[in-house]
């Protein structure tokens, strides 16, 4: 099933190469904290603000700069696919791989502050700033909205990214989170 991860960091890597040049940078990284900010609406001078830049810079200097095989400070899809392979082996390790930085995104797309990405604000950040095509959005948060409620809570949405980043099954709702996977 490494093909179906692989088409899903593809469509991940997608969305991270925000200036479209075929590699992810650290520039790269900002942008996509500057247009999530944007998306929602905060200052750039907000705390949200502020603490997602941090912890994108973290993600940046942790997980994705030591995928950087030749030194040139970018990494290609090939540096990337190989290096989530090897790294994002065990969902375990899931809370120090990807949880702080989820928990920084869930509190952005929580536009209200309660606790839960209604359909709207799931729409509004992910159609605007992820590069999930709206006609998708609410296929992608009916498929993720696990207990029905009409909305996720921070458990549906670190459910939805690890069965995103760890997950094997070809039938998982979250396969489509960042956007439709094809080949």
């Amino acid at each position: 099933m490494t093909e179906l991860r692989d088409l899903k960091y593809r469509q991940w890597f997608r969305g991270a190469d925000v200036d479209g040049d075929g590699a992810i940078t650290r520039q790269d990284v900002l942008l996509m904290a500057e247009r999530y900010i944007a998306a929602r609406g905060d200052a750039a001078q907000s705390a949200t603000a502020h603490r997602l830049t941090a912890e994108l810079d973290a993600f940046w200097t942790h997980v994705i700069m030591p995928m950087d095989q030749d030194g040139d400070g970018k990494v290609d899809l090939r540096e990337m696919i190989e290096g989530f392979r090897r790294a994002l082996t065990d969902s375990d390790l899931y809370p120090q791989q990807i949880q702080r930085v989820a928990d920084c995104y869930f509190d952005l797309v929580d536009l209200d502050g309660n606790d839960r990405i209604d359909q709207s604000e799931f729409e509004q950040i992910f159609g605007l700033a992820a590069n999930l095509p709206f006609e998708d959005c609410a296929a992608v948060f009916a498929t993720l909205d696990l207990d029905g409620s009409g909305a996720l809570d921070r458990s549906e949405f670190h459910q939805a990214l690890a069965e995103f980043f760890y997950g094997n099954d070809p039938d998982a709702p979250a396969n489509h989170l960042f956007g439709r996977v094809t080949d």
